[in-house]
């Protein structure tokens, strides 16, 4: 073997290393807040300088791996609101199928900025949660159901836009809307969560988006890492879930938003 490609093999192991221990903190992560660990993953792979369509299928493949392992892990918990959860999903993927078709549509550039922007609202939101949420106690009225799938469909669509998985949407959607307890609405995220992204990574491939080698890479880290996270989130405090959730948010945000300004 010669030299050049000997270096080139080991930036591959190298990156892949990295892409497994960037999957198992995401995972861990994901599954414990609901949130399906893309928060993490697509940062990783856009400072590896993939495309938005590259970037979004690769991820959105790793966290259909969180999502199945966590749903698998919460459905023997039994915390999991398995009506609620399809309900969602039936409205998320045709917004999945949606985002799917519109990341190729994005630069890189401007990836960054919405992502950005996405990042912090929703981090704000769950920082803050506590100030927000005045009342206690689940409300399901009729009224606030429909408003829960109108922003589920929306949520597919940011599934597979960015990659993200919908579980930044969907928690707080459950949250805010629904008034469930987060040690409740992240189980039933996931299971909403693993429906969309298998969706999504399907029209993803069709469309010849993912990088393989990395999905799989991450795809491992992660699985075990949402079997952790599963394990884990019994024994946290929510209010520890919520400030973990909402800074991690804030701060991939701050980074994305400051990159785009960089390359302008």
């Amino acid at each position: 073997m010669d030299t050049d490609r000997f270096y080139v093999l080991l930036d591959i192991v190298t990156t892949v290393i990295i892409l497994v221990a960037v999957g198992l903190g995401a995972g861990t992560l994901g599954s414990m807040i609901g949130v399906g660990g893309g928060i993490m993953m697509v940062p990783a792979l856009a400072f590896l300088g993939l495309p938005p369509t590259q970037i979004a299928s690769t991820s959105l493949f790793a966290v259909t791996s969180t999502s199945v392992s966590s749903t698998i892990a919460y459905s023997r918990q039994k915390r999991i609101d398995y009506r609620l959860g399809v309900e969602m999903a039936a409205f998320a993927v045709p917004g999945a199928v949606v985002g799917a078709l519109l990341s190729g549509q994005l630069s890189a550039q401007d990836f960054r900025l919405y992502f950005g922007i996405l990042l912090s609202l929703v981090g704000l939101y769950v920082a803050f949660r506590s100030s927000i949420l005045k009342e206690k106690g689940e409300k399901r009225s009729p009224a606030r159901r429909v408003a829960v799938y109108a922003i589920t469909f929306g949520a597919g669509i940011i599934s597979s836009l960015f990659g993200v998985g919908g579980g930044i949407i969907f928690v707080p959607a459950m949250l805010l809307v629904l008034g469930m307890a987060v040690q409740k609405a992240a189980p039933t995220s996931q299971l909403t969560l693993m429906i969309t992204a298998l969706v999504g990574v399907f029209t993803h491939s069709a469309l010849g988006h993912p990088d393989y080698v990395y999905a799989l890479a991450l795809s491992a880290g992660a699985f075990v890492g949402a079997q952790l996270g599963a394990r884990w989130s019994r024994k946290a405090k929510e209010v520890l879930l919520q400030r973990m959730l909402g800074a991690v948010l804030i701060a991939v945000a701050g980074k994305f938003i400051f990159d785009w300004f960089s390359g302008r």
